[in-house]
């Protein structure tokens, strides 16, 4: 039990890396505000996740994946009209789905591995979004639509 909350902090840990580096490596895009604090929100909630599974404090889990699931059907979502980027955030949203589910069941296994596929799916989809936005603009420092902000499925 110990080494799946080890992974879970440990998982955590990264994406909150990942997100903060991104964020300052880059210069904002004109969308940049708004969609900053989108994912910032995004963040926000992933990290109470991961909170609630450290205290198997499922009601909190549950709640913050619902908002997950929920952000991730909103217009704000989608910073890219592209089909293997409609493919990162299904997978996204399917795996939050699941993170739902566990918690409804109280299944703290379950849930954690949710939780950790979730967080993976969010990070691939981080990396095709700046390697998209690097294609775009040859020579140029990477911003796009999200600002620096590497936006995840």
């Amino acid at each position: 039990m110990k080494r799946v909350l080890l992974l879970v902090i440990g998982v955590g840990s990264v994406v909150v890396g990942v997100v903060l580096g991104a964020d300052r490596a880059r210069a904002p895009a004109p969308k940049a505000p708004v969609i900053r604090e989108f994912m910032r929100q995004k963040l926000a909630h992933s990290q109470s996740v991961l909170e609630g599974l450290a205290l198997e404090d499922y009601n909190l889990v549950l709640l913050n994946a619902r908002k997950l699931v929920a952000m991730s059907q909103e217009g704000s979502w989608r910073v890219l009209e592209a089909p293997e980027y409609g493919e990162q955030s299904l997978a996204f949203r399917r795996n939050a789905e699941a993170l739902v589910k566990a918690a409804n069941m109280a299944s703290l296994d379950a849930a954690t591995l949710a939780y950790v596929k979730m967080t993976m799916s969010c990070i691939e989809c981080h990396k095709y979004v700046r390697s998209r936005q690097s294609a775009s603009l040859p020579g140029a420092p990477s911003s796009g639509p999200t600002g620096g902000v590497a936006v995840s499925e």
